[in-house]
């Protein structure tokens, strides 16, 4: 997954709990127009801190496990 497709799950996962940027950057302490950023995909300078602190705000983690020894969906795209 790359940096723009975590923002959009993130922007999904936000959606759909029915919380607006506003009050996920004021319960976190993060600021609106960096929440924003990262859901758009502008903001790779983000810290790694801040996405885990926005996925537990919305119920999620990130995990790290073993790659597949199969091509992802991407992958498959762009050998086209």
């Amino acid at each position: 997954m790359d940096f723009q497709t975590l923002g959009h799950e993130i922007s999904a996962f936000r959606q759909q709990q029915g919380v607006s940027q506003q009050k996920m950057a004021d319960h976190l302490g993060i600021s609106r127009a960096t929440i924003n950023a990262l859901e758009n995909g502008r903001s790779g300078d983000i810290g790694i801190r801040k996405v885990m602190k926005i996925l537990d705000y919305l119920g999620k983690e990130l995990a790290v496990r073993d790659k597949s020894p199969f091509p992802t969906l991407e992958e498959l795209r762009d050998e086209r």
